[in-house]
């Protein structure tokens, strides 16, 4: 029996995916794909106004209802904002995720990006995709490992700049101009993260940034479109039997690509 097709996008915190990967998610759902969020932490640092106990709940509670959108299961978080760290205890956890869902193709953030949590969620990410297949390593909860091939894709960071302001160009621009009003209401659902966000980093719209984040990459793209998501492959290597980019197969004409010819 094949096995079902699945795509799993990590973020580090609630809304982190809905800005840099959903749109992405979305055209794999199209395709057939069953889709799952996971964030790694649970959002408490993001608010100036609720109680620790208080703002867990609502960011869980609006990262649900954003999944929900798109007809994704959400994958809570596990960690504190600012103690997602690359680590023996919370990796085994993001391995139980990786071998709960089984996914083929896996979307996350940059390696290099804004902030460490952002980073940390992605080496994690990296590691527990690795590891999926050893018997050895024991994820919590304990699930058996799973074999099979897993393609995973980095999102450009937030800004599409690294931390020292170099821009980072991706390899493959995944048109989703058909997917930003979906990509919006996703964002929409995430009500603290406004007040939040006006409050910390005078983002007077949450949703404006969003869009000019995507139309920035879709300037950037070989043939220019109105919105775009853009990526990099992770290397297969420990990851798939052998060389592939089904992101590019799957959505076709949807995305366009930098990358070498005799990759």
């Amino acid at each position: 029996m094949s096995e079902p097709k699945a795509a799993l996008a990590v973020g580090a915190h609630p809304d982190d995916v809905e800005f840099t990967m959903a749109g992405t998610l979305a055209l794999l759902a199209d395709a057939g794909y069953e889709c799952h969020i996971h964030t790694v932490a649970n959002g408490n640092c993001g608010t100036a106004t609720y109680s620790h106990e208080e703002i867990i709940r609502l960011r869980r509670a609006e990262a649900e209802a954003a999944a929900q959108v798109m007809g994704a299961t959400y994958h809570p978080g596990f960690v504190n904002d600012i103690e997602v760290y690359y680590e023996d205890s919370l990796l085994r956890k993001v391995t139980a995720v990786v071998r709960e869902v089984r996914p083929q193709i896996v979307l996350t953030h940059s390696p290099i990006d804004y902030m460490e949590d952002h980073q940390n969620a992605c080496r994690l990410t990296v590691t527990a995709c690795f590891c999926r297949g050893m018997r050895n390593w024991i994820s919590d909860p304990p699930l058996p490992p799973t074999p099979q091939d897993v393609y995973l894709y980095h999102a450009n960071p937030h800004s599409n700049r690294d931390p020292l302001r170099n821009p980072i160009v991706p390899s493959l621009y995944v048109d989703i101009s058909e997917k930003i009003e979906l990509k919006e209401a996703m964002l929409r659902c995430h009500v603290t993260q406004k007040e939040w966000l006006d409050v910390s980093q005078g983002m007077d719209s949450y949703l404006v940034a969003m869009r000019d984040l995507c139309a920035e990459v879709g300037r950037l793209a070989p043939k220019r479109v109105p919105y775009a998501e853009g990526f990099r492959q992770h290397l297969h290597v420990g990851m798939s039997a052998e060389d592939g980019d089904p992101l590019s197969e799957i959505l076709g004409a949807k995305v366009q690509t930098t990358a070498s010819p005799s990759r």
